[in-house]
């Protein structure tokens, strides 16, 4: 299945959300990211979302850009992020200063050397972290990304692919409802 085929299965309520994923897959380029970067930032918030018929059509649109390494570094940063976000949230939403002092304790080794770039695994995680509505992840992914010279407008798209693939999801799951 490709984003084309995905488009027409939106529902004709969701017109905007059609709109918006012709508009964000038709203009890649121009989101800021490369193509590998997009399709990968893609990937992982389809991965986060568990929705399998945009995982494959994302593959299938981004099959030029998406290598093994890529889509392995994307489900580590996907698993880490399913991980931290909880935590590091609750931690954020406690407002507890002894608790926030406290070590985490979690292994996080899988993002010391990714296979990919390490801004590229960072757009990842600030996707994942969108969805997963981590603050503390989200702030510090972003600090991240700015350290790495990546600019607002990546960090936006990042946000953007987020946001629609999000709508995406919810609306083609109105079936299962």
């Amino acid at each position: 299945m490709s984003i084309e085929q995905l488009k027409h299965m939106i529902p004709d309520f969701a017109k905007d959300i059609r709109l918006n994923v012709s508009n964000l897959f038709g203009n890649v380029t121009q989101s800021g990211l490369t193509e590998t970067q997009f399709y990968g930032v893609a990937l992982a918030v389809a991965y986060t979302l568990k929705n399998k018929c945009i995982i494959d059509a994302i593959k299938t649109d981004g099959a030029s850009y998406i290598t093994s390494e890529l889509e392995q570094a994307v489900k580590t940063a996907t698993a880490l992020m399913a991980m931290n976000n909880v935590y590091y949230r609750a931690i954020h939403l406690a407002e507890n200063k002894e608790l926030s002092s406290m070590p985490a304790n979690l292994r996080m080794n899988g993002m010391l050397n990714p296979g990919v770039p390490k801004a590229d695994f960072e757009l990842f995680a600030l996707a994942v972290s969108a969805i997963n509505g981590c603050g503390m992840c989200i702030h510090s992914h972003i600090r991240q990304l700015l350290e790495h010279d990546l600019n607002k407008v990546s960090v936006q798209s990042v946000l953007r692919i987020a946001a629609i693939l999000n709508a995406l999801s919810f609306v083609l799951s109105y079936d299962e409802l």
